[in-house]
């Protein structure tokens, strides 16, 4: 009887032993982060989307949740899983200009996948694998480049002609695989609501279909998770990147430069739209800054370093010496083109304007039921991430503090 006790005791103890050898993640249920780019909060209703209505009303809804600036996809994208404000990571804009890397535009496969781009914040896939964990991303800005020389265990090149359901169907697989190689984190991005939002409006019918379509799609995912047993054993976070406001109407930079002798040869500019980054050249400093600097019609344009501090936007080098933000609906170009106008949508905007909040929701066995949240700050979705990993946040800019009356254990 004794030497039973002995070898119980010893099984036990390697058994402990083991668990804490475990890859982390691993007692932790599945963490599903889901961006539906350009979502507004107001666009979650019985009506329009009510999948993720029924989602949000059971679990837990924000008012809304306030973006970083600039209200871009990228800078966004890379906040949300490091906590960072895109002047601390980097990724300033979805368009940028560095002296040693050159010139970055998503459109650039090779821009998008140089890992030097996006080396001023560790995201959670990375942190998570460093700890023995499993990540797998279908599609997120920054996991197509070799961050600290890994990519998630699995990853998509970004591929828009993917459809919603085959995106579904993708992390439905991933759930599939036995519990040791079943991924511990995975993301999964939808990009049509943005899209349809550039091009015909954020109210247009077109922007209703592609709401239906991605909402779609996620009763297809929660249908999925159901058969597998997973409905309620995975924690799902769902947000979107900003909003998206109707375009009423355009300002020219060349007016301004041309008010005070200067042309467009006097400039660099590395980004327009709602904001625009701008570069005097060499010896034109002053006159670029009388020219710019202050308020016009429908903008406002500063130095760097005096934009104003809610924005915590300035200092890092990647951001042009001068900054102009457009007033709501309008955008910021170099010149009239001779186009015709044709509206649309844009983001880009100051982050306080409510056509730029961002969503946010979540449910799952790590969360309350019914819980409505009041407004924060998207830096903080990092340190939940986080925690439902069962990971220690890296520094970070954001704080766990706003969320925690979502979640049934205190810290």
């Amino acid at each position: 009887m004794a030497r039973f006790q002995r070898l119980l005791l010893l099984a036990l103890l390697l058994f402990v032993a083991g668990c804490a050898t475990r890859p982390a993640g691993v007692s932790h249920p599945p963490l599903l982060l889901i961006s539906i780019d350009a979502l507004r909060p107001s666009d979650v209703d019985a009506t329009q989307m009510p999948t993720l209505n029924a989602l949000a009303d059971a679990g837990v809804r924000a008012a809304w949740m306030t973006p970083s600036y600039p209200s871009k996809t990228f800078p966004n994208h890379y906040t949300l899983v490091t906590g960072l404000r895109p002047d601390h990571h980097g990724m300033i804009n979805n368009t940028m200009y560095d002296p040693e890397l050159g010139s970055f535009n998503l459109q650039s496969r090779e821009a998008v996948q140089d890992p030097r781009w996006w080396t001023g914040g560790e995201p959670v896939w990375i942190t998570l694998q460093h700890h023995g964990g499993r990540a797998a991303t279908m599609f997120w800005p920054g996991s197509e480049a070799a961050i600290q020389g890994q990519h998630p265990l699995d990853w998509r090149i970004y591929d828009e002609s993917v459809s919603a359901n085959a995106r579904v169907d993708q992390v439905l697989a991933w759930l599939d695989r036995p519990e040791r190689t079943r991924p511990q984190f995975i993301t999964l991005y939808f990009e049509q609501v943005d899209e349809a939002g550039h091009k015909s409006g954020p109210d247009s019918a077109e922007s209703r279909a592609a709401r239906k379509e991605v909402d779609d799609a996620l009763a297809r995912l929660l249908a999925g998770l159901e058969q597998r047993g997973l409905r309620d054993g995975i924690n799902l976070v769902v947000v979107s990147d900003h909003g998206m406001a109707n375009i009423t109407g355009r300002e020219y930079i060349i007016d301004y430069l041309q008010a005070h002798g200067l042309g467009l040869d006097a400039i660099r500019i590395t980004t327009s739209g709602a904001l625009a980054g701008i570069t005097p050249k060499p010896g034109q400093e002053a006159a670029v800054e009388a020219a710019l600097l202050g308020r016009h019609p429908h903008s406002t344009c500063w130095r760097k370093q005096e934009m104003p501090a809610q924005w915590h936007y300035g200092s890092h080098p990647r951001i042009p010496p001068i900054q102009c933000q457009a007033d709501l609906g309008w955008l910021l170009l170099d010149r009239d083109n001779g186009r015709p106008f044709h509206g649309g949508g844009a983001h880009g905007y100051a982050i306080e304007e409510p056509t730029m909040h961002a969503t946010f929701i979540a449910s799952g066995p790590a969360f309350r039921d019914h819980v409505a949240l009041p407004a924060f700050d998207n830096v903080d979705v990092y340190p939940l991430l986080m925690r439902l990993l069962g990971l220690q946040p890296l520094p970070n800019d954001g704080d766990i503090t706003p969320l925690l009356p979502a979640l049934k254990t205190a810290p």
